[in-house]
């Protein structure tokens, strides 16, 4: 199922259809949404290069709790509104930041982080939390790869089940 030669192969576009594809095959007929999160979080940490940290905070009702990542040990509970995490999700926007250290109440889980890309999860007009990837380089996200994640986010949503 997963195509380890997809990675080091081809354009970056075709790198990112190729990681696509290989969520669309994980998560197809899954309905655990820690599951599908974790291979989602472990096949960006492979496809993606100069991350430190890429994963998942859940939105529980009040705020963000850790979900499945790949990286160092992070920030367990981050509230609506602070930081990047928080601010994303309550905008219920993408957040795409090329330095960290200039963000008013940037929350710092790690230290060697310097730009991050945070994403909402929106499905049915009810927020399930946020995707968040750091970089220790600045200026790390461009507008190509906030495209495709925000349609990669599209794609896990659309496998997800909404609470009621």
């Amino acid at each position: 199922m997963f195509q380890a030669d997809a990675a080091n192969s081809g354009s970056r576009v075709e790198q990112q259809q190729a990681a696509l594809t290989q969520l669309e095959a994980l998560i197809a007929g899954e309905s655990s949404m820690i599951a599908n999160l974790a291979n989602a979080a472990a096949l960006l940490n492979f496809y993606l290069t100069d991350i430190n940290w890429v994963g998942f905070y859940l939105y529980d009702g009040k705020e963000l709790v850790l979900g499945p990542f790949q990286g160092l040990p992070a920030c367990i509970r981050i509230p609506l509104g602070k930081g990047v995490c928080g601010t994303s999700a309550e905008r219920r926007e993408t957040l795409r930041i090329e330095d960290v250290h200039t963000f008013p109440g940037h929350i710092a889980c790690d230290a060697a982080s310097n730009s991050e890309i945070v994403i909402p999860l929106v499905k049915e007009n009810q927020l399930l939390g946020v995707l968040d990837i750091d970089s220790p380089l600045k200026g790390r996200f461009d507008a190509e790869d906030q495209a495709f994640l925000e349609q990669f986010v599209s794609i896990l949503t659309g496998q997800l089940h909404v609470s009621n």
